[in-house]
């Protein structure tokens, strides 16, 4: 959940390590900090507050040094506050180490290392790693042996990085289930959370898997297995995109401009390759239980695709949220277990890939980042193609998503021969005008939606409805809505309402409709149903619907005509913007709502 870089070069690095924190930012920002070695000493300068504030306080560039670790961070353990930051150091200052995790065993260990005389200065788990490197180092006088001996120690999650002022020239790293990457640059070397800590820098990339760590010099890198020593070969790889995707581009916050890419974003999904998605359709099939997973918005997702599946290929696949799908699930060698993660890296659906492959099931994911965990991790990964998502908030990284599954929705059909190649063709014609319509709906109506959510901004209570598929839709846009403006948003299928939520419905709760087209039928006219509930209770309903309803909302947001396909995303696209501008009229702040983080990578 915490952002992790280090820097090692031959000429002082102090501006580049900065530059890496505030690339990492979106994964935590309630606290910073850095660590350099200068003259044989390590300098750490941390508080509380976003890089910027910090850097203002700190002083962080009045640092020198070629060698340096960093850290951005998103409270678990510990209150948020100056100890608490990071880096930690050991009692002798002759080792410092930033850390994203959980230690699950720190208080055992704390209470060991205090026994022996170690002062612990913070609250946090982070801090008895470097304490126990200190006291393996007291023992055998050998840094990577002191690594060595501390891993086998730990228990828990973990990705982090360590300095010592025995090996001036070296920055030694570390994971087990949390993200943790090399840059392979010209002269220098990187380490990071995730590649957007120094894209700007290096596209040369290496990955480190789960029990393995790194020798880091300005040249050169080396991986060992954590427990056994032993060397391991790992190739470069270069990634495609660059530092000028990560950037605003001219937009006010990166949510915005990663709404305004949706409608490239469903171009990109539609030229993912046929045999990786026709690939995923043969795995379902092959299966006797496949279920979709995932957590927060890509539940949302899974959620959604849930009903294409149902409705396009005539096959119930569940929702499961990750975090509960080792309770539920009936696994076993004839399961697929289909994950779905932006960053890969999401602690709970790799927990939940775990107990899948633990009972034998093949696996699979819909993943954004290559090289991620869940990528290397599963049986076929269907890699999205969406550019770096660097606002907490996932947008144009769940629209693809649901893109992609349309797809394996109508590959199944077409592997089972019960689509006609006109009907086939003839989706993937609505999916590709449906990019259009987007941005129609960017274009042309975004003063529209801006303008109804700043009237609205003050509304404390809101409720999101929908039926079919658009209960998928309202749940996400619910969770959009209080993300991002901390306003209470309560979403549901329209036909929950009237067991216990009705009660609720009054002047001071506001509700949004998610309303599909006309020709869906009984989800049509259940859905006005709703509406005529709530305003028999004198309930504010705003409609966003597709020119099909007249004279029954309170205020509406009116889509040009779509088919029923496509319709959802058109629908999800405005609860997105919905979200954004009543979050601006709040001034919020919108790109790193409180409290969140990007890749969840804590349990």
């Amino acid at each position: 959940m915490c952002g992790i870089s280090g820097v090692i070069g031959k000429k002082d690095i102090t501006k580049k390590l900065l530059n890496c924190i505030k690339n990492l930012e979106y994964r935590g920002y309630d606290s910073c900090g850095m660590a350099l070695i200068s003259n044989k000493n390590i300098q750490i300068r941390k508080n509380v507050g976003a890089v910027e504030e910090v850097n203002l306080q700190e002083k962080f560039l009045e640092l020198s040094g070629n060698i340096g670790i960093a850290h951005t961070r998103w409270a678990t353990h510990g209150g948020v506050s100056k100890k608490n930051s990071h880096p930690h150091a050991s009692c002798n200052k002759d080792f410092a180490v930033v850390h994203n995790g959980i230690v699950s065993n720190f208080v055992e260990l704390r209470a060991e290392l205090q026994k022996k005389g170690h002062k612990f200065l913070s609250e946090t788990d982070t801090e008895v790693i470097v304490h126990q490197i200190e006291e393996c180092y007291n023992k055998c006088r050998n840094v990577e042996k002191a690594l060595r001996e501390t891993i086998r120690k730990l228990s828990g999650t973990y990705a982090f990085a360590m300095i010592s002022i025995y090996e001036p020239e070296t920055i030694y790293c570390a994971r087990n289930e949390s993200p943790l990457v090399l840059g392979v640059g010209s002269d220098e070397m990187f380490v990071g959370s995730d590649v957007n800590a120094f894209i700007e820098y290096t596209k040369n990339i290496v990955f480190l898997n789960d029990g393995e760590y790194a020798i880091v010099n300005h040249d050169s890198f080396t991986i060992k297995d954590a427990f056994t020593g032993v060397e391991i070969e790992r190739e470069i790889k270069k990634i495609e995109w660059d530092a000028e995707m990560a950037k605003k581009g001219g937009y006010p916050h990166y949510m915005l401009k990663e709404i305004y890419e949706e409608p490239q974003t469903i171009l990109n999904a539609l030229k993912i390759e046929k045999e990786s998605v026709v690939k995923l359709a043969q795995m379902i099939l092959e299966s006797e239980k496949p279920y979709l997973i995932g957590v927060g918005t890509t539940y949302y997702v899974a959620l959604a695709a849930q009903y294409y599946f149902s409705n396009l290929a005539e096959k119930y696949i569940p929702a499961v949220s990750s975090d509960e799908f080792e309770y539920v699930a009936e696994v076993n060698d004839k399961s697929l277990v289909i994950a779905i993660s932006q960053s890969g890296e999401t602690y709970d659906t790799l927990r939940a890939l775990r107990f899948a492959r633990s009972k034998k099931s093949r696996t699979a994911g819909i993943v954004n980042v290559v090289g991620s965990s869940i990528a290397r991790g599963v049986n076929h990964a269907i890699m999205q193609g969406t550019g770096p998502e660097i606002c907490v908030l996932s947008t144009k990284a769940a629209l693809s998503q649901i893109v992609i599954l349309v797809r394996v929705a109508l590959e199944m059909q077409k592997l089972k021969k019960k689509i006609s190649n006109k009907d086939y063709q003839r989706f993937y014609k609505e999916l590709e005008t449906g990019s259009q319509t987007v941005s129609v709906i960017l274009n042309e109506y975004s003063g529209i939606i801006r303008n109804i959510a700043y009237k609205h901004a003050h509304v404390k209570n809101w409720l999101y409805l929908g039926r079919g598929i658009y209960s998928a839709i309202a749940l996400e846009s619910a969770l959009k809505m209080k993300e991002v403006t901390y306003s209470h948003a309560e979403g549901m299928p329209g036909g929950f309402m009237k067991h216990g939520t009705i009660a609720l419905i009054d002047k001071d709760i506001n509700t949004l409709v998610f309303m599909p087209p006309k020709e869906d039928g009984s989800i049509f006219q259940l859905s006005m149903g709703n509406v005529e509930e709530i305003k028999a209770r004198a309930g504010f309903v705003l409609g966003i619907h597709f020119g099909d309803a007249h004279g029954v909302f309170n205020e509406k947001i009116v889509l040009p005509k779509t088919p029923s396909l496509v319709a959802p995303l058109m629908q999800l696209i405005v609860g997105q913007l919905f979200a954004y501008f009543s979050a601006t009229a709040l001034k919020r702040n919108v790109d790193k709502p409180r409290s969140l983080a990007k890749s969840v990578t804590v349990a």
